[in-house]
């Protein structure tokens, strides 16, 4: 009996699918394609397929920690992938810029120099997206507009922005130190990881050390009596929407550092989505309440280890998205058993109560 109440707690554990699905997902690999698992040393890098999932996702998981924290509080942010272009077009053009309606001659491409310092490029490029994430909770926090609409604005108008700042082009970046954010390496490891620790540990210490983390979960599950406790609904939604545009900013840095590029119509496409399922197959509701940032970062890594399994196999691109929608769709039916679990968890308590509450009959 104890075993079996002992698994249930670790079934519900928002843990327990998402480590379940990575671990699926190695299975087939070990039994398919055993090279996934090579790793090897080269220039003192490690390299690899593993490693790969690691610094490939770093933007992914960047992006799902800002998410959760959003759709902890009720919300959900449309806009992120869209927030990445805008920062990467934003540093782009800082290291290259493009004057006028003229083009970027190979000239200014290909010296190995920038017209701007790195310290001020990296800045600037955070506070593009943190001030697109403070746009987005101004929208939902101040003026009422709901999460779905009011981050569908930047969604739809953020690629068009980020073309505006380059000018409409794909900006081709040759400054080698700016590629240190997204190919370079620590102690044999890419350094984007390290960037996700940090973001990561920052983000934990402020939810799980901070009252934050408990304002944040009561927004998500009752706004109306967070109010009456004196906590300011406005401002924690501001904050979880500022904080997820600088996750947004981050990510673009990185992926703009990794291809070398900044393109405003492809930057950060289907981030948005990617990133809702991480957060979801995390265990955090749609509806906001309790959150798990690592499991949303498990989430992250389980979609890129999913992806880089498919291109190991030789599935096309194209063919990848019908893949993805077979993992959305597990991911759906894991999470409604979940819930259905629960529910029958709280259906049996509600019963043994009533039961142990019902007056009892004297003998005659």
């Amino acid at each position: 009996m104890n075993n079996r109440i002992s698994f249930s707690r670790i079934r519900e554990s928002r843990l327990f699918w998402v480590l379940t699905a990575w671990a699926v997902i190695l299975g087939f690999n070990a039994l398919f394609v055993p090279e996934f698992f090579r790793i090897g040393i080269q220039d003192g890098h490690l390299y690899g397929n593993l490693i790969d999932v690691l610094n490939n996702g770093a933007p992914l998981m960047l992006v799902a920690i800002g998410m959760t924290l959003v759709i902890a509080t009720g919300g959900v942010d449309l806009s992120v992938g869209a927030v990445m272009a805008i920062s990467a077009a934003m540093g782009a053009v800082l290291i290259n810029p493009a004057p006028g309606d003229k083009l970027v001659s190979n000239e200014i491409l290909t010296r190995n120099a920038t017209n701007t310092p790195l310290a001020i490029i990296v800045i600037a490029t955070l506070a593009a997206g943190t001030l697109c994430g403070l746009w987005n909770g101004l929208l939902v926090s101040r003026a009422k507009i709901q999460p779905l609409v009011a981050t569908l604005i930047l969604m739809v108008a953020g690629r068009g922005i980020a073309q505006l700042i380059s000018n409409g082009q794909i900006i081709t970046i040759y400054y080698t130190p700016y590629f240190w954010f997204g190919n370079g390496y620590i102690l044999g490891l890419p350094v984007s990881i390290y960037i996700v620790a940090a973001v990561a540990i920052l983000a934990w210490v402020g939810v799980r050390k901070t009252p934050i983390g408990l304002f944040i979960e009561a927004v998500g599950l009752n706004p109306k009596a967070t109010y009456y406790s004196g906590i300011s609904a406005k401002n924690i939604q501001l904050l979880a929407y500022t904080f997820s545009g600088f996750c947004s900013a981050l990510a673009g840095l990185i992926l703009s550092s990794y291809v070398h590029s900044a393109d405003g119509n492809n930057n950060g496409l289907n981030y948005e989505l990617d990133a809702i399922l991480a957060v979801v197959m995390g265990g955090t509701m749609l509806s906001g309440g309790r959150f798990s940032l690592l499991a949303s970062v498990l989430g992250a890594i389980v979609i890129w280890t999913f992806t880089l399994s498919m291109y190991a196999l030789g599935v096309p691109a194209n063919a990848l998205l019908a893949g993805r929608a077979v993992l959305v769709l597990l991911v759906i039916l894991l999470y409604s058993d979940r819930r259905l679990i629960k529910r029958r968890g709280k259906s049996n308590q509600a019963a043994v109560q009533s039961q142990d509450e019902k007056p009892s009959l004297p003998h005659p």
